[in-house]
């Protein structure tokens, strides 16, 4: 995970620190609990991250 850039939580959250964090690196996207950071992560390739967005933004999932 050398290549990650940087830990992003959606900006509706308003600082209360109860959500998911994603960051981004050049080969796949990574999500974490921002409760618990040291508990772990879970990486995802990118193409299954923009189907995932897809999926909840109600678009058809094309992958």
């Amino acid at each position: 995970m050398s290549e990650l850039l940087s830990w992003r939580s959606s900006s509706r959250t308003q600082g209360q620190g109860q959500c998911v964090e994603v960051g981004f690196a050049n080969t796949a996207v990574w999500v974490r609990d921002s409760k618990n950071p040291p508990a772990g992560q879970l990486s995802v390739g990118m193409r299954q991250w923009v189907s995932f967005l897809s999926m909840l933004k109600g678009e058809s999932c094309r992958n």
